[in-house]
């Protein structure tokens, strides 16, 4: 049976132990060494190549995505999961950013831990309920402050505005944009200085971006 090689990285010597403890009783997993710091984890990987890593992100030298970062680097072919009491929205990105393949808060059982040390070994992800609760919470307020933002800004626009808008996204001139909209080139101008100043832009092509980002000027 190939086993699944494993160091653990904490600064607490109760939890490497706890944990050391909880994969014993899994017949395909190898724990070959346990680090309290950055330093002590770079020199068991002078003799030592596990499979698996499992960091706290909490620690007295490099943090845990710090490490991580530094192991993506140096050593891609080893997987990285985070086990930790200290996860939240930014840490996650973070973590994502760093090449962790599985993210788990430090209450999750040995089933949950086991799982995720074999899908890391295989490469692929694993996050437990509350992070995947947490990506998804937080995706949904960026996209409620986004949606948020989108009303307030339309909403200062008047519909002629917003014409005149989508006629500049268009292409039009002052001059085609005023026989469309039956009003003289001045007046577009006008209309074109007022809403600059509204939304705190200097030019048409920052008018016409405008209009794109916020859905009035189709692509």
């Amino acid at each position: 049976m190939n086993k699944i090689s494993v160091i653990i990285v904490d600064d607490h010597a109760i939890v490497r132990n706890g944990i050391t403890a909880m994969l014993s009783f899994y017949q395909n997993i190898d724990v070959i060494g346990a680090a309290s710091s950055y330093e002590h984890l770079v020199s068991l990987l002078d003799s030592k190549t596990p499979d698996v890593i499992i960091l706290d992100i909490e620690m007295p030298d490099k943090n845990g995505i710090e490490i991580a970062a530094i192991l993506q680097k140096d050593y891609p072919s080893i997987k990285k999961i985070i086990l930790s009491a200290h996860i939240t929205p930014d840490t996650i990105s973070d973590a994502i950013d760093a090449g962790v393949v599985s993210i788990l808060p430090k209450d999750s059982n040995e089933d949950e831990l086991y799982l995720a040390i074999s899908k890391a070994s295989k490469g692929e992800n694993h996050y437990s309920h509350f992070v995947s609760d947490l990506i998804l919470k937080n995706y949904l307020k960026k996209d409620k402050i986004e949606v948020d933002n989108k009303i307030e800004k339309v909403a200062q626009l008047s519909e002629r505005e917003i014409e005149i808008i989508v006629a500049f996204g268009d292409g039009l001139s002052y001059k085609e944009i005023g026989e469309k909209l039956f009003i003289s080139p001045r007046t577009v101008e006008s209309h074109k200085n007022r809403i600059l100043e509204k939304l705190e832009l200097n030019t048409i092509i920052d008018l016409v971006k405008f209009g794109i980002k916020y859905d009035l000027i189709q692509i």
